[in-house]
């Protein structure tokens, strides 16, 4: 292969070379549990925009046993229909071991947030997300008492 050919190839894969720049920083925000859904697409746009990384990847991290981060439209009939169908699945009244155990009643909070998952991986190009148009990034809070949250947010690229 010749190297004119190498060149075009990585211009066709829109390659960029350099060093790699890690950038960790935090959203905090309170929330009032029981599945509580809150759109933290602008936060971590902010997080992106300091971090002077053009291209790479954005990880958001929900730390803890009962939250969970992934993508939805936030638009109300979505959110209700995404609580109603959670209850649907894993309801408030369900037997959980986990409630007997520790007489905390969270047990559904915990399964919640295992299925949904505790962290989002998003592509950066140009300096930006590539959602789609009305996808926003939001964060579940399954638990059943009011919390402080801290997510952390890692931007990594060039």
């Amino acid at each position: 292969m010749t190297q004119h050919h190498v060149t075009q190839e990585r211009k066709a894969r829109m390659v960029r070379e350099g060093l790699v720049r890690v950038v960790t920083e935090s959203i905090e925000f309170d929330t009032p549990g029981n599945a509580h859904v809150e759109k933290i697409t602008a936060h971590v746009a902010a997080v992106i925009a300091r971090s002077d990384i053009g291209d790479g990847v954005v990880t958001v991290f929900a730390p803890g046993a009962t939250g969970a981060i992934t993508t939805l439209e936030f638009e109300p009939g979505v959110i209700h229909d995404w609580q109603a169908f959670l209850d649907s699945i894993v309801p408030v009244d369900g037997h959980y071991q986990h409630s007997v155990n520790l007489r905390d009643g969270n047990g559904h909070s915990h399964i919640r947030a295992g299925l949904i998952g505790p962290s989002l991986t998003v592509p950066v190009s140009g300096g930006a997300m590539t959602l789609g148009r009305w996808q926003e990034i939001v964060f579940c809070d399954f638990d059943a008492r009011p919390r402080e949250r801290s997510l952390v947010v890692q931007v990594m690229g060039v």
